[in-house]
């Protein structure tokens, strides 16, 4: 099945998402069928988690210690990568000078609101400063608004622009019905992504077991998916992994390799 169609006129070949909507229904209900009986339920956990974490510090008012620490902790526990700001990519560069530990950054976030050619410039001078990985929020209202073509776009021009590196396309799930997130899903694959991933941790929700197997579902084996939001424990990383996940985005990386468990009660904070 095509993902958008280039023609100005359609000719009711039904071939592209944008007509053959019963496709992405299709997945969205078999999905849910295999969701019901427990995600993942053949699959084998990894005891070793801190590989597939991406150690997060989003939050606006990050100092230069914080992100020392950050890089720190990355180098010790053998963290996947650090996820920072742009503004930090050029430190935490140097800071992991000689580690297997990536620098990752967020382009278009939180909003996913900038144009694409804002987010390619983003991306090409986070490479500049050291970026090896890069988490891109999606045009949620194009989206939403099924101009598929644009979406597309948006993250082609990004993938170009990363020039090999890394691409995640955050699809902000908790703003998305099914057919939305279904449809993020086979955009970033035919837009040549590398992943996709839940959430920015600034919207609502978080990433669920549910997603995770409904987005593994969508991408198959070829592409990786990212959990990110509200992964505060061992358990739920687990979870995630269980149901598909290959990255975890997380602010509580050193809290979910101990295997502490969040068991305070209280709501779980933003994921940043």
């Amino acid at each position: 099945m095509k993902i958008t169609c280039d023609s100005p006129e359609c000719s009711g070949c039904g071939l592209c998402l944008d007509k053959n909507i019963d496709a992405v229904k299709n997945i969205i209900e078999n999905g849910a069928d295999r969701i019901g009986s427990k995600p993942g339920i053949t699959s084998d956990v990894p005891e070793d988690v801190a590989k597939y974490i991406d150690h997060t510090l989003l939050k606006p008012q990050v100092t230069d210690e914080e992100i020392r620490v950050l890089c720190d902790e990355a180098r010790r526990y053998k963290f996947a990568s650090v996820c920072v700001n742009p503004a930090h990519v050029e430190a935490c560069s140097r800071l992991l000078k000689g580690s297997p530990v990536k620098v990752c950054t967020v382009i278009g976030f939180p909003l996913g609101a900038t144009t694409s050619q804002v987010k390619a410039f983003e991306t090409r001078e986070a490479i500049t400063k050291g970026a090896e990985e890069i988490d891109m929020v999606i045009n949620i209202g194009a989206l939403k608004s099924k101009k598929y073509s644009l979406v597309e776009e948006d993250i082609r021009e990004v993938v170009k622009a990363a020039q090999g590196r890394l691409v995640k396309v955050i699809l902000e799930t908790g703003l998305l019905n099914q057919e939305e997130k279904v449809a993020g899903c086979l955009l970033s694959k035919a837009a040549g992504a590398d992943f996709v991933k839940t959430s920015t941790g600034f919207g609502p929700g978080g990433a669920t077991a549910e997603d995770i197997f409904l987005m593994r579902t969508v991408v198959g084996k070829e592409m990786g998916v990212k959990a990110s939001g509200g992964v505060k424990d061992y358990k739920t990383a687990k979870e995630m992994i269980d149901a598909g996940a290959t990255r975890i985005g997380a602010s509580a990386g050193v809290k979910i390799i101990k295997g502490d468990s969040d068991s305070s009660g209280k709501e779980k904070p933003a994921d940043y």
